[in-house]
């Protein structure tokens, strides 16, 4: 039996979601609780929750979330949506859940009253980690749970948490996560920082594919040769654009080299240095991944795709399928049928 071949590097996020993940029958997930209150961004909070829903769509099961009110099943966002919340935050509840993360908003009132403080004391006194979306961080400094720590919180509120409290250090940051704190100022920040918390809990891999998935710009030389997410050289990424330009006929890696100014030896040491791979597995891996995308979101033939992207005959593009996804392409999921 023919041993399945596996992606490398920046090719292996992208098709993170279609390859098997293991089994992990001792992993229970990392318990998630949102706290959503009164005016809460919806664009912060949804920006956060997409991540870890995404995660568990590449990995089952890595995270459990849940969404918490105070006093009120429904909670009304900047939007104007109410939102149905899972629970009514309480002490019962803390002790189901790893990290609470408190939704604030732009309209939301800056004011903790009993319920809320008695709640966000026993988080510190359980040693919950804890985080704040938009002026979330606000409410965690006023119960004294970011002293020492350094935050992020929208900037209509900076000044105002800097003056009133001296020992939280407050940062212009879009992000900040320090230590069992993570806190974001804007929906990009909130994104950002939980899919840095996904790469600090569960690896670059991990996180890199939710980022293919969720992100529209710049992602294509971002992270993609290592974890300290090395940049490329512009010999690189020149033959890189060429490659994803030249897909339906791909170029010889000579003419590749001539293109791009170097030797084919050169070519050959550049992808191996910064991207851990050689150019000819890095160019089938971009045709086997524009394949995957064709095959599920075109209604070209198998053939018509093979041709497009640069497989000499349908055998060879079945086999070289077979070999990375553990099925032939006549079985891959058609979406747009």
């Amino acid at each position: 039996m023919t041993q399945q071949r596996t992606f490398s590097g920046g090719a292996r996020s992208k098709n993170l979601l279609y390859l098997k993940s293991p089994v992990r029958p001792d992993d229970a997930g990392y318990r998630v609780g949102f706290l959503l209150l009164e005016h809460f961004s919806l664009a912060a909070f949804t920006a956060s929750l997409d991540t870890l829903v995404t995660a568990n769509l590449i990995e089952a099961g890595r995270y459990q979330v849940r969404t918490f009110g105070l006093g009120t099943e429904q909670v009304l966002s900047d939007l104007g949506i109410l939102i149905q919340v899972d629970a009514l935050l309480d002490g019962a509840a803390l002790g189901q859940i790893d990290r609470l993360m408190v939704c604030g908003g732009f309209r939301t009132p800056l004011r903790v009253d009993p319920v809320l403080e008695k709640l966000l004391h026993d988080t510190g006194r359980r040693g919950l980690e804890l985080g704040g979306l938009w002026n979330g961080a606000w409410f965690l400094a006023h119960c004294g749970l970011l002293d020492g720590y350094r935050c992020a919180v929208h900037p209509e509120n900076r000044a105002s948490l800097g003056e009133a409290r001296v020992r939280v250090g407050v940062t212009p940051a879009s992000y900040v996560i320090d230590r069992d704190r993570a806190t974001a100022a804007s929906p990009n920040g909130s994104f950002a920082m939980m899919l840095e918390l996904i790469r600090l809990r569960h690896g670059d891999s991990l996180a890199q594919g939710v980022e293919q998935i969720l992100a529209f710009e710049g992602l294509r030389f971002r992270r993609i040769g290592s974890a300290q997410a090395q940049k490329l050289t512009e010999p690189l990424r020149n033959a890189i654009d060429l490659m994803e330009n030249n897909l339906e006929e791909p170029l010889e890696l000579d003419r590749l080299a001539d293109y791009v100014g170097r030797s084919r030896r050169q070519i050959d040491r550049l992808f191996q240095d910064q991207l851990g791979t050689s150019p000819h597995r890095y160019y089938l891996e971009l045709r086997i991944t524009e394949s995957r995308r064709l095959l599920q979101h075109s209604r070209l033939s198998i053939m018509d795709v093979a041709v497009a992207c640069g497989f000499v005959s349908v055998s060879h593009f079945s086999k070289c399928y077979s070999g990375y996804f553990g099925y032939p392409p006549s079985r891959e999921q058609r979406l747009a049928d």
